[in-house]
């Protein structure tokens, strides 16, 4: 007959309550990251659609020169919209009466619905002021 080793009278692995212990810290440090994971995705692609708009305007800036005048939409500019934007916000050219001097304001709302849906209007215009001013 083999002997038995004698482990001193402990058991091995683990009790329910330890691996219950463990769980809820699991779950707690789950609680406070998805919030702030949340918060920077939305930071993320707001900073999309910011790189976005800036690249109209300045598309917008080369068209004045090339045509003395606003271009209506991001067609006439020969620009797209990556579809990381367009996935959460529908980018907009508002060309304004064509008095002189001509202006323009590109705007990127948020589309309800998504993830960005609590996000706020973003915009810039000819003089390249941007708003909301915090922001940016």
């Amino acid at each position: 007959m083999e002997k038995m080793k004698n482990t001193g009278g402990l058991n091995r692995g683990f009790t329910l309550i330890e691996l219950m212990v463990a769980a809820g810290v699991v779950a707690i440090l789950a609680a406070i990251a998805y919030p702030s994971y949340m918060a920077q995705m939305v930071k993320s692609r707001r900073a999309s659609a910011e790189t976005t708009l800036l690249d109209i305007a300045q598309r917008q800036q080369q068209y004045l020169l090339d045509v003395r005048g606003y271009a209506a939409d991001v067609t006439t500019l020969k620009a797209t919209v990556p579809s990381n934007v367009s996935t959460f916000y529908t980018v907009t050219i508002d060309p304004l009466p064509a008095g002189p001097p001509p202006t323009f304001t590109a705007r990127a709302v948020p589309i309800a619905g998504t993830a960005q849906a609590g996000d706020v209007t973003l915009t810039i215009d000819n003089t390249g002021a941007k708003t909301p001013v915090g922001t940016w």
